[in-house]
C-alpha cells in the first residue's frame, strides 16, 4: 500500500485528496517513462462524475507535454480501458473512476500493457516523482509535443467483443439494468438491445452528480421492485465504472458475487472449462458458498480482500474463475479485470443454457447470516495479536465449529479492525461479534 496508490489506483476527494495537478504530474511521468525509447500511446476513459472531465484534461495535457499520445474513449468501464489496452498494444491504460464511492470523489486507475492493474514498482516511482524525488522531466519540444486523439471507436469495439461472446439470443428474455448512472449507461443497453432481450434500463441518466447515489450494486432495492413490478426474468445491477456485477433472479432476491461464482462456477465445471476445478474467491466469502462448492465437487482458493489478489492468483496457478462478493467476478479467458457487462452475460449463458431460472440455479446454496462490524483503534496489529482478543477468537472458532466462522482482520486503508461472524442466525452472530469487541474494550484498544 502506498502513499498516493492503494489496492485499485490513486483515489480521493476531488481536488482534497486528489488533485488536478496530481493528475497532471501522472500524466506527466507516464508519457516520459513509456516514451522514453519511443513516441508513447496512451488510451484515457472516464466514467460519470463531474470531476472526471477536469482529470481526463489534466491527465492529457501531462501525457502530451511529456510527448505521449492521449487516446480519449470519452465516457467508458474500465474493463473497456484494459480491453482496448491489451488488444490494441497501448503503452497503458488510464480510467478515472472512484468506482462505487460517491460522485465527490475520485481516482485514477492505471493498466499496464496487458490489461492488468499497474506493476507496484511502477507505482512507486509515480509516488516519487508527485513527491519531488526524481527532480523535473524534460519537456517535449517541437514535432515530439504528443497529440489528443478522438477514439470513441475504442468503445465500440469493445461492445462489438462483448456482443460476439454471446451463444444464444436474448430474444424470450425480459432483463432489468440498473446503470447506477455510471459507465455501464454509454454500453449495456447497446449490448442488450443487439442480442434480442427486452431490456428495461433505470438509473441511465447520468449528470454528474448522481452516480452512485440510491442506485446500482451497492443500492439495489430499486431493481428488486423494477423486477417485481414488470416481471422481468433476470436483472443486473452495476457500479460506476462496471467493473461490478451483482444480480437479482426473477423473484426479486439479490444474487450477490458468491452465488455468482456458484452458478458460473458449477456450469462451467460441467461443461469441461474451469481448470483444475478450481474457483478463486476472498477471506470474505461465505461460509454457505464453501459448503455448496464441496458438495459439487469444487475446489477453492481463498486470497485477501481485493480483486488485485484474485488475479494474482488466477494468473500463478492457471485458473479460470474468480471474484468477490461485492460482485468483481473475473473471467480469465475473457478478461484480466472484473467486468460487470461481461459478468451478466455469462450468467445469461449459464440460465439459457441449462434451461432454468436464476432462482433454481442457485437454491442449492444456504447463505450463512453475517455480521461485520468495523472498531477503530488505536494500533491494529497491537489490537489484533492481542493475547485476550485471541483467546477470545478462538473460543468463538470452538463453539462455531463446522456450522460458523470468524474473522479478525485489519482494514488495509483505516485504522479499524474488522470483526466478521458467520453462523446459523443473526442472534448469533451478534453475540459472537460483540464477545470479541467487548474484549478489545476491556484491554483499552478501542477508540470511542
Amino acid at each position: 500500500m502506498g502513499k498516493y496508490f492503494g489496492t485499485d489506483g490513486f483515489r480521493g476527494e476531488a481536488n482534497e485528496g486528489l488533485t488536478v495537478e496530481h493528475a497532471f504530474k501522472v500524466g506527466r511521468f507516464l508519457g516520459w517513462y513509456y516514451g522514453q525509447e519511443k513516441k508513447a500511446r496512451v488510451v484515457l476513459g472516464k466514467d460519470t462524475r463531474r470531476s472526471s472531465y477536469m482529470f481526463e484534461y489534466a491527465l492529457a495535457a501531462g501525457l502530451t507535454a511529456s510527448g505521449a499520445d492521449a487516446y480519449l474513449l470519452h465516457v467508458t468501464t474500465t474493463p473497456s480501458v484494459s480491453f482496448v489496452t491489451r488488444s490494441e498494444d497501448f503503452d497503458c491504460g488510464i480510467m478515472i473512476s472512484a468506482s462505487h464511492n460517491p460522485f465527490y470523489d475520485n481516482g485514477i486507475k492505471v493498466i499496464n500493457g496487458m490489461g492488468q492493474k499497474l506493476e507496484t514498482e511502477v507505482e512507486e516511482k509515480i509516488e516519487a516523482y508527485l513527491d519531488g524525488k526524481m527532480g523535473e522531466l524534460p519537456l517535449a519540444k517541437g514535432e515530439k509535443i504528443g497529440r489528443t486523439v478522438d477514439y470513441a471507436a475504442g468503445r465500440n469495439r469493445y461492445i462489438g467483443h462483448l456482443i460476439s461472446l454471446a451463444t444464444r439470443s436474448f430474444k424470450t428474455m425480459r432483463v432489468g439494468l440498473d446503470c447506477a448512472n455510471g459507465s455501464a449507461s454509454a454500453i449495456a443497453k447497446s449490448v442488450y438491445d443487439a442480442l434480442g432481450a427486452k431490456t428495461y434500463v433505470i438509473h441511465n441518466e447520468p449528470d454528474g452528480l448522481n452516480i452512485n447515489t440510491n442506485c446500482g450494486s451497492t443500492h439495489i432495492e430499486s431493481l428488486q421492485e423494477l423486477v417485481k413490478e414488470k416481471n422481468l426474468d433476470i436483472a443486473f445491477a452495476f457500479d460506476g465504472d462496471a467493473d461490478r456485477c451483482l444480480a437479482v433472479d426473477g423473484e426479486g432476491k439479490v444474487v450477490d458475487g458468491d452465488l455468482i461464482l456458484y452458478v458460473c462456477g458449477k456450469y462451467l465445471k460441467e461443461q469441461g472449462r474451469l481448470n483444475d476445478d478450481t474457483i478463486v474467491t476472498t477471506v470474505m466469502s461465505n461460509l454457505g458458498l464453501y459448503k455448496a462448492c464441496d458438495k459439487a465437487g469444487i475446489k477453492y482458493e481463498k486470497t485477501a480482500v481485493g480483486d488485485k489478489y484474485v488475479y494474482e492468483n488466477m494468473v500463478q496457478n492457471g485458473y479460470s474463475l474468480g471474484g468477490e462478493q461485492s460482485g468483481h467476478i473475473i473471467f480469465a479467458k475473457h478478461a484480466t479485470t472484473g467486468d460487470g457487462i461481461l459478468t451478466s452475460l455469462m450468467i445469461m449463458e449459464t440460465v439459457l443454457e441449462k434451461k432454468m431460472s436464476l432462482a433454481k440455479l442457485t437454491e442449492e446454496v444456504k447463505i450463512y447470516p453475517q455480521l461485520l462490524k468495523n472498531v477503530k483503534v488505536a494500533d491494529k496489529k497491537q489490537a489484533r495479536e492481542n493475547e485476550k482478543v485471541q483467546a477470545a477468537v478462538h473460543s468463538v472458532e470452538e463453539e462455531l465449529g463446522e456450522e460458523g466462522r470468524i474473522l479478525v482482520r485489519e482494514s488495509g486503508t483505516e485504522p479499524l479492525i474488522r470483526v466478521m461472524v458467520e453462523a446459523a442466525t443473526d442472534e448469533l452472530c451478534a453475540k459472537y461479534v460483540d464477545r470479541v469487541v467487548d474484549v478489545m474494550k476491556e484491554q483499552n484498544l478501542v477508540i470511542e
